[in-house]
């Protein structure tokens, strides 16, 4: 893995001594004499920056060695000074033992008295919230349109009068009928809609269905163990009389939940309330080098304060799900994520999807090879603490410290199952840039490097390119994120919050087939 003692000065980063490639910190030339480590390469080719190359001459077969890890073989004889990527790396499968609970290490927990604090809005049954929305769920598509001209209604200057309430959000799905039930991918969507509901982020919430959808509002409620009352209401279209009666019953509804919802303070409250989604888009070659090291240094941080965090994305653990078994706390959480796995590659074969192979073009263009190399990266935003527990897809997270869900690799989907399971912040690491943001909990988006940062400043919160840069290391950056999430789950909006993104990537996940 990453040395500690990585050194972020000159043209190349050498990330292991057993490494065989170095990676290029700045845009490398054809010709261009380097030295590195009392010795000299001369570049073979044009290399852009994140991008790999060969620090030795690698034979045809050789493994192609990052984080002292092999991420593929060389398909062909490459020398020094060449750029090693795709076109010259062969994926290659090979055995891991998983180690269940071989680098469980102890966790230097902070005194509950020592703790960090947050200022956070404490639910009347002790839940904590980082943001105060009232929300409105579609059991099926057929109510979508509503439930977004029932939100639509509640301008900022109607809300006006509740300045305590951050908004009301309008969660529509595209699912809720055409489809079999029971089956897994019904089960998933109710799991999903129940976590949303039950999220403290949201002080009231407002379900509306059609009326003969598969995914009928009072079986949804009961089956979850939801129920109406003063901040629950639900509404069936066919029962009000339509789209307009339902739009204006919609809206009387939450016009009533609203003085309750903005009675609020925040108040003081220990880290220990806070559930972290990780997250990731957009990777390139210098993600797993600067923001996921250092958001995994937060979430360490977070950890030994008594928080959760959530590492998901079950795709981009692949090949390196052996570093996660290693620090399962028993043999049963490390086969939960080796099932996971399995069922991944039973669920890509049959549906004629792919598990195991290339990275989309703006990783490649980045500087990764395969999925080997991206998920080394990825798994780094998980820090080193030990696994507690493995959950399925929007599940509720009832263990504190490290912990895995299951999800797509896809943004959107995974952090909609990750707020569903009780993530109350969000933190996203990017290499190439996303504009990607959240609600009921917010996003808060982690450059990898300074130049696309100062590019998209306007959706960039947290700079972890100054390590790249050499004026942070990445303990010292971790800190930094730390105190950034405090601030921001005290309140602080973030930079998807101010441009108001999040209103539509509630996306659940859509495993089954459509009838």
């Amino acid at each position: 893995m990453l040395q500690a003692n990585t050194a972020f000065t000159g043209p190349l980063i050498r990330l292991n001594e057993a490494d065989n490639v170095l990676i290029a910190r700045e845009a490398l030339s054809i010709g261009q004499l380097l030295q590195f480590d009392g010795a000299t390469v001369r570049m073979r080719a044009q290399v852009a920056p994140g991008h790999k190359v060969a620090v030795t001459r690698i034979l045809r077969g050789q493994p192609i060695r990052k984080y002292d890890t092999v991420i593929g073989r060389a398909s062909r004889d490459i020398e020094a000074g060449e750029h090693v990527h795709a076109h010259n790396i062969e994926l290659i499968d090979f055995e891991r033992d998983p180690g269940f609970g071989q680098d469980v290490r102890p966790i230097d927990y902070v005194r509950e008295a020592d703790r960090a604090t947050f200022a956070g809005i404490v639910r009347p049954d002790g839940r904590v919230a980082t943001r105060n929305f009232i929300g409105i769920l579609a059991s099926v598509n057929c109510s979508a349109t509503v439930i977004k001209h029932i939100a639509a209604w509640f301008t900022p200057e109607r809300l006006a009068r509740y300045p305590n309430v951050d908004g009301v959000v309008a969660f529509a799905q595209t699912s809720g009928c055409g489809m079999s039930s029971p089956s897994e991918h019904f089960d998933v969507l109710r799991r999903t809609l129940a976590g949303y509901a039950r999220h403290p982020n949201l002080a009231g919430v407002l379900v509306v269905g059609l009326g003969c959808e598969r995914n009928q509002v009072a079986d949804l409620l009961e089956s979850q163990g939801l129920a109406t009352g003063e901040t629950m209401h639900a509404l069936v279209m066919q029962n009000e009389g339509g789209t307009r009666a339902t739009i204006e019953r919609g809206v009387a509804a939450i016009e009533q939940m609203l003085p309750a919802a903005n009675d609020i303070e925040r108040r003081r409250v220990s880290a220990s309330h806070l559930k972290i989604g990780l997250e990731c888009g957009g990777s390139d070659g210098f993600s797993g080098i600067t923001a996921n090291p250092a958001l995994g240094a937060a979430m360490d941080l977070l950890v030994r304060h008594g928080g959760t965090a959530i590492l998901s994305e079950t795709p981009e653990i692949h090949g390196v799900e052996y570093m996660l078994t290693r620090r399962a706390v028993t043999p049963e959480v490390g086969q939960k994520l080796l099932d996971r796995l399995a069922w991944w590659e039973r669920y890509t074969h049959g549906h004629n999807g792919q598990f195991n192979g290339v990275v989309g073009p703006g990783n490649q263009q980045g500087g990764l090879a395969n999925i080997f190399e991206k998920s080394l990266g990825s798994a780094m935003k998980g820090g080193t603490t030990p696994l507690q527990a493995v959950y399925e897809y929007a599940e509720p997270i009832d263990r504190a410290g490290f912990v895995f869900m299951d999800s797509p690799g896809y943004d959107p989907v995974a952090v909609t199952g990750q707020i569903a399971s009780g993530a109350n912040l969000i933190c996203f690491t990017t290499g190439r840039g996303s504009m990607f943001g959240s609600k009921p909990a917010p996003t808060i988006k982690l450059a990898s490097n300074t130049p696309m940062f100062r590019r998209l400043g306007e959706d960039m919160d947290i700079n972890c390119g100054l390590i790249l840069d050499g004026v942070r290391s990445v303990q010292e950056m971790g800190q930094d994120i730390f105190e950034h999430i405090l601030r921001t789950a005290s309140g602080e909006r973030t930079k998807s919050e101010l441009l108001g993104l999040g209103d539509q990537e509630f996306v659940p996940w859509h495993m089954g087939i459509v009838s």
